[in-house]
């Protein structure tokens, strides 16, 4: 470590102010003098963190005095130690001179008024005016000592700094001891000119700033010492710069002309001292400069008035406002670097501000600066955390509600641009500004006087929201984003902020805001505001929503549909999806017709080639529509093999509305289909989905494979026998769901597919009764199945065993149910391969986590193993289930080997053994 000599003179000096203290409870005082005389008599080197430790010690003196009186000299005297400490190396960093002032300015303007201790005190009222002073004075040499030790403009800034807060206090008194010693320090500045002040000087405007509002100050002393303290900084400047010039000037005849020159101080309208001032500093005043003095003028609007009196805040606020709006007079030009961080002081000052007429005042930088930068304003509240809160959404309005407003229009534009970028970079990262820029349109909607304005762009703006609904879900934003607070202004529910939820919301308003209550009232009747926020379901909420403004003759219809046949072009999948989700549902209109056919059905067929399924859907709904025009029914019906050929291995709710669609061209008059491939292939697609594990999936597939049946005619086609052969097991087993609906819908099926195909199933095959314990009906079916299409009995066999594996345990039940009656029938069918497999599946599902599927397989096991030994077929090597029959009738103690129907347990017991056994695995 290095170590520094202290001066002789200066350890003497630190000496005698702790001996001249008196004793403490802790003896600190004492400890302190015994850690200084050894220094002295050893003539040791006053290492670093030995002055740091005798600082703290007297700070902590310091700080243990009481707040609400003076009673002894310890405060001082502490100080004073404190000052001749400054004096020694090595010296103190900015953190630490920083918490030193902070601590002294704490005990000293913490004081009540002299006035008030001497009432409290009387007999004392002499000695307590005169410690005061000293006590004032030990605190402004001290401050001025620490200045001393790092004579820098930072230096200078650490012991002002600490001075702000007091100089807005809301006790006279305070703001007095504030701005009396930010003098002291300014004339000690002055008479020793330590260092250049140049106009990058960090504290000239915060300084000057909070010397302004106190020139307003309802205490006359106050306003005057303030102006004094302006003069001398004017000066300082003034002499930096006539140095620069090398010119030679006498500092007290300076002061003394500048003192003239911004005064004298005007009483009766303090506010003419301002401006004088503010216009004659700007030889001296950088855009940062520009930039502190503005937020440091809102600092007066923090409620001072509460504890000041009402004409106190009313003269704060007059003398914030005449600084902000002289300023941006005189230097609007100079802050344009820094507008973004203009907008986020006066975003955070407005937390503070709570009275109206002071908000008022907080918020005119925002329409001064827009008048003039507009670009550079919107771009910084793009900015503000979102969800905007009361004063986020408080500084959106202020750019057209107060005079100078901006451009309303290209105020809009540029909302608008910011709507079509997207919230993704190129980098991949994730942007606000979409997000941000809703928000700001949401708020400008709220303004009566620019909802005329929007309506103008009205048609872009809808489009926009709408793909930027798409782009949002489930998009992570950057951390901006704060979570929710009591001022959101969310929903009524106060519900957690989803970016998505918060664009369908603007959506919302604008569609309210533009006219059309009734597509917004039709969408919430729909379910339309949740489907929008969902990505499975965003194109069908702007499909439901383009339906309403056609059914309702929205006017901006026209523009709408010319607008988006250039858009169907541009941009990424999500952007294309939604456009074209609009686009079809418009051609429906009358003014489409006059649209060239390559832009109606060309694009449409494009689109059944597209590989987005959704794209594949929507197109075959345009063409639907397009269908129900005379002149384009015949184009369009050539292309049903390829709409029905493109909905293969699509997601069931898509092949849902594709169905729904096509049903209108299988019902078109003049309708002739020749060729039953494409009823075939609609049965193909409809089939798998069946066993989807969404129940309306379910029921419409099943309901639309009946309707597609009883399209068929004679004379039957292989294919067409094939196919509904096919869909006997699914059927017979989709009937044990459980759900009346889905059973339903089966039975209506089952009994069109039988009246084409002339079956004569078993009467109970049509029974919504449970197979449970009606063994001997499942068996029945199975035979039928087996003897009337023997050919297809390793198909139903196959189809079974997919079921097994289905996440619902009514089909896996069922299912395995049918296997041990089916497998039965199968006699000389049924291969070792086949046999072992299904023997693999059914020893699977005893161990199934639902008992009911258990106890079933363990019956199917059953059935099948008696099977097996009546019917003498080539048993499976290995098989567990079955053993050697010479040693399966001699006594074994053991029941494992035996034949399940010599075992003494039933079937049903080690089923529930099994279970139990896979669930505590």
């Amino acid at each position: 470590m290095i170590r520094n000599i202290i001066l002789p003179g200066a350890l003497d000096d630190v000496t005698s102010c702790l001996v001249k203290m008196p004793e403490t409870r802790d003896g600190h005082t004492m400890t302190l003098v015994d850690d200084v005389i050894r220094l002295q008599k050893n003539q040791d080197l006053l290492e670093e963190e030995e002055k740091k430790m005798i600082v703290k010690k007297m700070m902590r003196q310091i700080q243990e005095e009481p707040l609400d009186s003076l009673s002894s000299s310890t405060r001082r005297q502490a100080m004073e130690t404190l000052t001749q400490l400054s004096h020694t190396k090595p010296n103190l960093s900015v953190r630490e001179r920083v918490e030193l002032v902070n601590t002294c300015v704490q005990s000293v303007f913490s004081l009540p008024s002299v006035q008030a201790m001497q009432e409290k005190d009387e007999a004392k009222a002499e000695a307590i005016q005169t410690l005061y002073h000293q006590t004032l004075d030990a605190l402004q040499t001290l401050l001025i000592a620490l200045f001393i030790e790092d004579p820098t403009p930072a230096g200078l800034k650490s012991i002002l700094e600490p001075l702000g807060p007091w100089m807005n206090s809301g006790k006279a008194h305070e703001r007095a001891r504030a701005v009396n010693s930010n003098v002291s320090v300014l004339n000690h500045t002055l008479l020793t000119l330590p260092f250049f002040m140049s106009s990058s000087f960090p504290a000239l405007g915060l300084l000057l700033g909070r010397l302004l509002l106190r020139i307003g100050d309802p205490e006359e002393e106050i306003g005057r010492e303030a102006l004094d303290g302006i003069t001398i900084l004017y000066t300082i400047l003034e002499l930096q710069k006539r140095s620069r010039d090398k010119e030679d000037t006498n500092k007290m005849e300076l002061y003394e002309s500048n003192k003239r020159f911004l005064g004298p101080y005007n009483p009766v309208s303090p506010c003419q001292n301002i401006l004088r001032v503010i216009a004659e500093f700007g030889d001296f005043l950088g855009p940062q400069q520009v930039k502190d003095l503005l937020l440091t003028a809102l600092e007066g609007l923090k409620g001072g008035s509460e504890t000041g009196g009402k004409d106190s805040g009313e003269m704060m606020q007059l003398a914030s406002e005449v600084t902000l709006s002289s300023v941006l007079e005189w230097y609007r030009h100079r802050v344009l670097e820094v507008i973004p961080e203009i907008m986020q002081g006066i975003y955070t000052q407005l937390s503070f501000i709570q009275e109206p007429r002071a908000r008022e005042v907080a918020l005119l930088p925002v329409s001064l600066l827009a008048s003039s930068f507009m670009t550079e304003v919107v771009v910084a509240l793009l900015m503000c955390p979102l969800p905007l809160d009361s004063n986020g959404a408080e500084m959106w309005r202020q750019l057209i509600l107060r005079k100078p407003s901006c451009d309303v229009r290209d105020l809009l534009d540029l909302l608008l641009t910011s709507l079509k970028e997207k919230p993704v970079t190129k980098k991949g990262r994730a942007s606000i500004v979409p997000l941000a820029a809703a928000s700001g349109l949401c708020e400008l909607l709220s303004v009566n006087s620019c909802v005329g304005r929007v309506r103008r762009i009205y048609p872009q703006l809808l489009l926009a929201l709408l793909i930027q609904v798409h782009y949002h879900i489930g998009l992570n934003l950057p951390g901006r984003i704060p979570p929710p607070s009591k001022d959101m202004e969310n929903d009524a529910q106060n519900l957690p902020f989803v970016p998505v939820r918060w664009i369908v919301r603007v959506v919302k308003t604008l569609l309210l805001k533009m006219g059309c209550s009734y597509e917004a009232t039709f969408l919430e009747d729909q379910g339309g505001w949740e489907l929008m926020g969902q990505a499975e379901n965003h194109h069908r909420a702007v499909s439901l929503l383009a339906r309403a403004m056609v059914q309702y003759s929205c006017q901006e219809l026209c523009r709408i549909l010319y607008l988006l046949i250039p858009l169907l072009e541009r941009g990424d999948e999500k952007h294309k999806i939604t456009a074209t989700a609009f686009f079809v549902e418009l051609l429906q209109m009358e003014q489409a017709r006059r649209i060239p056919e390559e832009y109606s059905l060309g694009r449409m067929v494009e689109g059944l080639s597209h590989r987005d399924p959704i794209m594949k859907v929507l197109s075959i709904r345009g063409l639907v529509i397009l269908a129900h025009r005379s002149e384009k029914m015949a184009k369009v019906q050539a292309l049903l093999p390829s709409m029905v050929k493109g909905l293969r291995s699509v997601d069931g709710m898509l092949v849902v509305d594709a169905a729904h669609n096509l049903k209108t061209i299988f019902k078109g008059q003049g309708w002739k289909l020749t060729d039953s491939s494409v009823y075939v292939e609609m049965l193909q697609i409809l089939l798998p989905h069946f066993s989807d594990s969404r129940e309306d999936v379910r029921i419409s597939c099943i309901n639309l494979y009946g309707k597609v049946v009883q399209k068929l005619r004679e004379p039957r086609t292989q294919a067409m026998e094939e196919q509904l052969i096919g869909t006997l097991v699914p059927l017979l087993l989709i009937m044990q769901d459980g759900n009346p609906k889905v059973v339903q819908k089966c039975l209506k099926t089952l009994f069109r597919c039988s009246c084409f195909m002339a079956w004569e199933l078993p009467k109970r095959a049509y029974s919504r009764k449970s197979w449970d314990n009606q063994q001997q009906t499942v068996a029945k079916i199975c035979k039928y199945l087996v003897n009337t299409h023997r050919d297809s009995a390793l198909t139903f066999l196959n189809q079974s065993l997919e079921y097994t594996k289905n996440s619902q345990a009514s089909l896996r039940k069922s299912s395995v149910m049918f296997i041990g009656s089916l497998v039965p029938c199968m006699d000389s069918i049924m291969t070792e391969d086949r046999l072992n497999e299904v023997k693999a599946t059914v020893e699977n599902l005893r161990h199934d986590p639902e008992a009911s599927v258990c106890i079933y397989a363990a019956q199917a096991q059953e059935h099948i193993l008696s099977s097996c030994w009546r019917n003498s077929w080539p048993l499976p090597h290995g098989d567990s289930w079955v053993c050697d029959p010479a040693t399966t009738h001699r006594w074994n103690p053991s029941c494992e080997n035996l034949p399940t129907s010599h075992q003494r347990r039933s079937w049903i017991m080690q089923a529930l053994g099994s279970w139990k056994m896979s669930l505590k695995q």
